[in-house]
């Protein structure tokens, strides 16, 4: 197993309402139509993490588990690696229920998407001062 954790910030336009994906950025704003759009000002990227890491995101035995933590409220997405992993954007992880592949997504076949989280912890996310704890989980199947 190997973990990561990082943070993210904050919003008063994050909407948490897309059904298939979930992205934390680096970006500095957020409009209301990024409805995937759960975290910004991300401290971490996905070509900045190390090559262990990614090659067990490129393994599809691998369950990924991206843990979400705001206040007192946690939540997780689970998922696992894909072969087309490649983890090379510096900018957006995107974790996706569908097996959709590119350079910002984080794992595929995820549980939930940005839709699926709990409205609370969504309404606590609008708080531009929010502190999003981010942790990305890799156990190897």
């Amino acid at each position: 197993m190997r973990s990561v954790r990082f943070r993210a910030a904050g919003h008063s336009n994050i909407v948490g309402r897309h059904d298939t994906t979930l992205e934390i950025t680096t970006e500095r704003g957020v409009t209301r139509r990024g409805t995937c759009i759960v975290g910004i000002c991300a401290n971490q990227t996905l070509r900045n993490l190390d090559d262990e890491i990614k090659a067990m995101a490129r393994n599809r035995n691998t369950k990924i588990v991206l843990k979400l933590s705001v206040d007192d409220m946690t939540e997780e997405v689970v998922g696992r690696g894909s072969i087309g992993l490649t983890y090379t954007d510096t900018t957006s992880m995107v974790a996706r229920t569908s097996s959709f592949e590119c350079g910002r997504t984080v794992l595929v076949q995820a549980d939930k998407a940005a839709s699926g989280l709990d409205r609370g912890f969504v309404d606590r996310l609008k708080r531009p001062d929010a502190v999003l704890d981010c942790e990305l989980i890799y156990i190897s199947g």
